[in-house]
């Protein structure tokens, strides 16, 4: 493992937060001492910005909890599929899949027997009569209006943002291994959470939405900390000038990072910006 904050401080500019297992805790709360340092570095005049796999209604309570639902303000929604401006929620990016693509993974997941669901336009559908509960779950964490809609009477102009396999953990593990190499060359699939197996459109990534929006401030990478834990936390820690790695990541995530933090119940963020900033 990586030593706690080895190296020379940087300049840091912009502040890039994933949300769960980074900014909050075990019990998806931010603590006093995250919330008093994410206050310190926007008035020293950081862009602060929250990124998540999550759609935009579920990142929306910590936005306002922070102040930063405000106007020139910016926040990274599935996994990097959606740019949002913070204060109104309207996509200024948006990097989708369409309905073949739909049509693809939802075939495949029935041929591998596990429940699915989508994200489209901010609203969560299933075609399994049999709603998992992990999809009542993250409708419920998210926010997200939840419809059962079988396949034929979905709209075929429909584009979507993400798209979940979700089940048992090792009912997945079984199921991971049946999904073909070409949907791994021409998509972005990521194992999130044990439960959880996320699809999105190949350069929909939270690097890629990060990038975006430091080339809009005018900034360079070298300006940039990245915090994150998963695995779709890599490709912004991998980009950033500074990438900080939760002490409660994977081990394979600390070594993508530059540093290492404290844990999500411990501060971690806090530490993070309280050193760099």
């Amino acid at each position: 493992m990586l030593p706690l904050f080895s190296g020379a401080c940087m300049s840091v500019k912009l502040i890039a937060i994933d949300l769960d297992g980074t900014l909050l805790n075990s019990h998806h709360q931010i603590t006093p001492a995250v919330s008093a340092a994410v206050t310190r570095a926007k008035e020293k005049g950081l862009h602060v910005i929250l990124t998540s796999g999550r759609p935009f209604n579920g990142i929306l309570p910590y936005l306002r909890e922070l102040g930063l639902d405000k106007a020139n303000h910016y926040c990274i929604s599935n996994n990097g599929a959606v740019i949002h401006d913070a204060e109104t929620g309207e996509p200024v990016i948006e990097t989708l899949m369409d309905f073949e693509d739909y049509r693809y993974f939802e075939a495949l997941a029935r041929d591998i027997n596990v429940h699915f669901h989508v994200l489209s336009n901010g609203e969560m559908f299933t075609t399994n009569r049999d709603i998992s509960h992990y999809t009542l779950m993250d409708a419920y964490l998210t926010q997200t209006q939840l419809h059962y809609r079988p396949l034929a009477e979905m709209d075929s102009e429909m584009q979507f943002s993400k798209f979940m396999m979700i089940d048992n953990p090792l009912r997945l593990n079984e199921a991971a291994g049946y999904i073909p190499q070409v949907s791994f060359d021409s998509y972005n699939i990521l194992r999130t959470a044990p439960h959880f197996v996320e699809i999105s459109a190949k350069n929909a990534t939270k690097g890629q939405a990060v990038a975006l929006i430091t080339e809009k401030l005018g900034l360079t990478p070298d300006k940039v900390m990245c915090i994150g834990d998963q695995n779709n936390d890599i490709s912004m820690l991998e980009y950033a000038g500074v990438g900080v790695a939760m002490s409660n990541a994977a081990d394979h995530i600390k070594q993508k990072s530059g540093y290492v933090t404290t844990s999500n119940d411990e501060d971690g963020v806090a530490a993070a910006i309280e050193k760099f900033v």
